[in-house]
């Protein structure tokens, strides 16, 4: 469904070109309130279908996707410059629906239990999904970080309408065309591209908001959303640092850690930004990341070759380019990189390493969100894991050491809510566990593992007495004496 009113278009840019080639009109306060109003009447039936009927409908609605992922990853194309993730991207919610279909009917089964205070009471379990679900997505994936929180919500009983960022709303055309395809799911999801005033209006119409961004736009939600007196579950920044222990595999640490680096252009939540290096390795580790890191190419010249795409969202560039000059000029050094290359409007960062850098600059303790990985040395465990403790974030973080026991040692007292062990970036494929955000990097359940559904649904109890009941005498005052 298409919404339209009196406002101005809404430009966007496209970032391999630099180009404002797109553009499109958020729905007003009244289609929105309307649009709500229409999704919350039809999720009771949604709800009271079953969930093995929820199922059936998204596994048709994977064909319908299949039928439109041309025009799907075309689109996504367009909003991230990024060729081959967009298709990974496309075929991550395909694995996404799976999983959680095949979770969905374990998650949602309810028992029973006898009271022991009242051994003739039995208690029947119950569960009440949130009616709708407003999920405010952003720009870095956009279709995968649209449907990580819909997906398993959808399948709890909830109605949900997607407020995809104004910096990639392309995919959202053909997406609605998918969803428009399968009746049943269109009488309970709704995709509309809108800019930060269609996203707080939508808080307004939602009993539950899941949101992925920023902090400062995330403490703006949960403020709203308290106001409102519904939950907001948070995804937020982060600044995640690697610790490399002493006599750690320096090639398979550097393998690892510059692919979790520079994957997605570092436009990922999960990369890693920070580098806590034994001094004894400092320079062997430094020299082989460096090699390594002289091999990635842009895809600046040719989409089709390269790994390293453009800067989703203009201003990154801006901000990576603050951190740098910041660094450089307190003393970091350049070990290869270290340039933001401007072309009519799109913007490349080349793969950077930096070395000489403390937490007295920017690049160590603000999150970048580009392909930078500053190193610093440290002496002791103690002190590289207060450095890595030492940030108002808390995502993920990974280590590296010769033996699993001593990573994992370490890896315990991190103070993040996933950390990879002799690998980085686990976090974003493998989903089985929970794992919580800390400090500023999120709030609210766990969006992985069984919580991920879970957290969509309010428990009811529901007690059934097949004994005497109590009378009103027992609390007669005069029968105590």
């Amino acid at each position: 469904m298409n919404y339209h009113n009196s406002a101005q278009p809404i430009s966007v840019r496209n970032p391999r070109s630099g180009e404002i080639d797109y553009e499109f009109t958020a729905p007003s306060s009244a289609e929105l309130a309307s649009l709500a109003c229409r999704l919350k009447d039809k999720q009771p039936a949604w709800q009271l279908a079953g969930v093995e009927s929820r199922i059936k409908v998204l596994r048709a609605w994977q064909e319908s996707l299949l039928q439109h992922q041309s025009d799907i990853v075309a689109a996504l194309t367009l909003d991230t410059g990024r060729n081959v993730l967009a298709t990974q991207e496309f075929f991550g919610l395909m694995a996404s629906i799976d999983r959680w279909c095949e979770l969905a009917p374990d998650l949602l089964k309810q028992g029973s239990v006898q009271a022991k205070a009242m051994p003739d009471v039995e208690i029947f379990g119950d569960v009440a999904p949130y009616p709708l679900l407003g999920a405010i997505s952003p720009w870095n994936f956009p279709l995968l970080l649209s449907f990580i929180d819909v997906t398993p919500a959808l399948l709890a009983g909830c109605g949900a309408v997607i407020k995809p960022s104004e910096v990639t709303p392309r995919f959202a055309e053909p997406l609605a065309a998918s969803i428009a395809a399968v009746p049943e799911l269109n009488e309970v999801l709704a995709i509309i591209p809108g800019d930060g005033a269609t996203g707080a209006d939508l808080i307004q119409h939602a009993d539950v908001i899941a949101f992925t961004g920023s902090v400062a736009t995330g403490r703006k939600v949960a403020i709203a959303a308290a106001e409102n007196f519904i939950p907001a579950f948070l995804e937020l920044g982060g600044k995640d640092p690697v610790v490399v222990l002493p006599g750690a595999d320096l090639d398979r640490a550097t393998t690892s850690i510059l692919r979790a680096s520079v994957s997605a252009t570092g436009q990922a939540c999960q990369s890693l930004e920070r580098i806590y290096v034994h001094e004894s390795d400092l320079t062997e580790f430094t020299e082989r990341l460096v090699a390594k890191t002289e091999q990635v190419e842009l895809t600046k010249d040719d989409p089709n070759k390269g790994s390293v795409g453009p800067l989703i969202f203009a201003r990154q560039a801006e901000i990576i380019q603050s951190q740098l000059q910041d660094a450089l000029s307190k003393g970091a050094k350049v070990e290869v990189g270290g340039e933001v290359i401007g072309v009519n409007n799109a913007y490349w960062v080349a793969p950077t390493v930096l070395s000489n850098v403390n937490h007295g600059m920017k690049i160590m303790t603000e999150e970048t969100f580009g392909p930078v990985m500053p190193i610093m040395a440290y002496s002791s465990v103690e002190e590289a894991i207060r450095l890595a403790n030492d940030t108002v974030y808390g995502l993920s973080a990974a280590v590296f050491a010769a033996d699993e026991a001593s990573a994992l040692e370490v890896a315990r007292q991190i103070n993040a809510g996933g950390v990879s062990v002799n690998d980085a970036g686990m976090t974003s494929m493998v989903f089985e566990t929970a794992k919580n955000a800390f400090a500023c990097s999120g709030m609210g359940p766990s969006r992985v593992g069984p919580e991920g559904l879970t957290r969509f649904l309010r428990r009811k109890s529901l007690y059934v007495n097949r004994g005497n009941v109590t009378p009103q005498s027992v609390f007669d005052e005069s029968s105590s004496t």
